[in-house]
């Protein structure tokens, strides 16, 4: 990985790819970090794709910064990374998290953006209840760490199916949750309570958009997914099958031909 300061906070970030490929930022979502995208940086820098893949602040190796991480944060440090390696516009994708990083990242720069990839994510505010639970969960990280976390909501992350067929990306989701830094993960949940609602921006979106949904995911059913992709009028839907929160991880063959039909039929400009 690489090592680089935007934004006064040290990020660790990979740039792999053809350098005059069309550039794809993949936003990993939470408590995970870059690693979560292996199987699609491997299936896109084949088709020709530049993918950056950073650790956003306070995951991974990026630095930790404890209090409060607003999305617009996350979204200014990107904008910072792409200044820094040279990239004007791109293709901005992310899951969970990640996804609504993205939609923050479409809202305040949207001139760079040439198209979305929204993963398993919600474009909607988060109620009273929900900051209240995010607030208490970010309270428990601190004071209990990650593992007991991990271990609760393993089977809610991936489909409990796929912890048994697939055990290999069951332990790495595991071992991302249980290393990622209890301060960074408090941090962004409480940034994660104050997001604004971003239907009106996904709404008016003038570039293409992918919606990606697991079938079986516990947080984002379905539904929600065409919720949020009727409200696209560039938008595209897949939904990804024997595959909870992350089908990027669990059904990556799927997943990956999902986007590169995306990149290669919807998306022409970057760089």
């Amino acid at each position: 990985m690489i090592r680089t300061v935007v934004n006064g906070i040290s990020i660790r970030y990979d740039d792999q790819g053809p350098s005059d490929g069309i550039p794809v930022v993949l936003v990993h979502g939470h408590p995970f970090d870059h690693t979560m995208w292996a199987p699609q940086v491997e299936a896109l820098t084949a088709a020709g794709y530049r993918v950056v893949t950073p650790d956003l602040r306070g995951y991974g190796g990026s630095e930790v910064v404890p209090g409060t991480c607003l999305f617009s944060d996350f979204a200014d440090d990107i904008a910072a990374l792409l200044d820094m390696i040279g990239v004007q516009q791109a293709v901005i994708g992310g899951v969970s998290m990640g996804g609504q990083i993205t939609m923050e990242f479409q809202r305040s720069h949207p001139e760079r953006v040439c198209g979305l990839i929204l993963s398993d994510t919600s474009p909607v505010a988060e109620t009273e209840e929900g900051k209240a639970f995010r607030n208490a969960l970010a309270d428990r990280l601190l004071a209990e760490g990650m593992d007991g976390y991990a271990d609760e909501v393993i089977d809610k992350m991936i489909a409990r199916y796929n912890i048994t067929a697939r055990p290999d990306v069951a332990e790495h989701v595991l071992a991302m949750m249980r290393r990622t830094a209890p301060e960074g993960a408090a941090a962004a949940l409480r940034g994660r309570a104050e997001r604004p609602d971003y239907r009106d921006t996904l709404a008016g979106a003038s570039v293409p958009v992918l919606v990606l949904v697991g079938a079986d995911d516990f947080y984002i059913p379905v539904s929600d997914a065409q919720a949020m992709h009727r409200l696209i009028p560039s938008a595209d839907l897949v939904v990804v099958e024997q595959a909870g929160h992350l089908p990027g991880a669990e059904q990556p063959a799927a997943f990956n031909d999902a986007l590169l039909n995306f990149l290669g039929t919807r998306v022409s400009a970057g760089g």
